[in-house]
């Protein structure tokens, strides 16, 4: 029970990584928040996690709202009674093509979730962490961020993703003296919605990984697990690769 009476929020948590994490995180006894846009997913995700023993309270809405993020802090206090950690997953890929393509739309899209909402989050977190004597901050990041490789066609998300892992650090240097933990997540390929249904785009994302397959939701929230939790307790701005070796890779 590694989690056991911590409260966490989720964000992004209606599928995929973020599902995955709010069944383990209550398992491992913490009390979950869940956020995402899809409501009738959130409200079956969180009836399922109470079903199995777990608390959990949710709210549906859209992070690149800044009230939305403070309504999830609100609501982890008035259900739970404070806030001892959260972790930031919600994101989004957008359209990818050459950069000279894109619509402005899609960029400032992108941008909103990937990067302004992760903002919107830690702003409306951080206050609620200092008053319970610290805590831990996960963000999703992506190695499309950090890569010197870099891959085509990704100019959006891999932009969002680079400012993303700036932000961690700004954030970790200035919230490490206060017991309050920064660190960034960076998955590699995942077996969830936004890689899509076809066999041969899976086959081709396995392909670019070194151990020559895709992640399962489950092992990424493992890697966010430890994270958010006292065995790494020493560990702030980091950026923990659990990308199949795909980051090594592209260096």
């Amino acid at each position: 029970m590694e989690l056991m009476g911590k409260t966490l929020i989720i964000t992004g948590a209606s599928s995929g990584i973020g599902a995955a994490a709010a069944r383990l995180f209550a398992a491992e006894g913490a009390n979950v928040v869940l956020g995402a846009r899809r409501q009738a997913e959130l409200e079956g995700l969180a009836a399922d996690i109470s079903r199995g023993g777990g608390k959990t309270a949710w709210l549906a809405g859209d992070v690149t709202e800044e009230a939305y993020s403070s309504a999830l802090v609100k609501l982890a206090q008035e259900t739970f009674g404070g806030l001892d950690g959260a972790f930031n997953n919600a994101g989004m890929m957008g359209d990818t093509g050459p950069a000279d393509q894109m619509e402005a739309a899609n960029w400032n899209a992108v941008i909103a979730a990937n990067l302004t909402g992760a903002f919107f989050s830690a702003k409306a977190q951080i206050p609620a962490l200092r008053a319970s004597g610290g805590g831990a901050l996960v963000f999703t990041g992506s190695f499309v961020g950090v890569s010197n490789g870099g891959m085509p066609g990704m100019g959006a998300y891999a932009a969002s993703k680079a400012g993303l892992a700036g932000l961690v650090q700004s954030l970790a240097s200035d919230l490490a003296a206060e017991g309050i933990r920064v660190n960034t997540l960076l998955p590699g390929g995942t077996m969830t919605a936004m890689a899509g249904e076809d066999p041969e785009v899976h086959s081709f994302i396995a392909g670019l990984h070194p151990m020559k397959r895709m992640a399962g939701p489950e092992e990424i929230a493992q890697a966010a697990l430890f994270l958010l939790s006292d065995r790494s307790s020493f560990v702030t701005g980091a950026q923990l690769a659990a990308d199949g070796g795909i980051g090594v890779r592209l260096m």
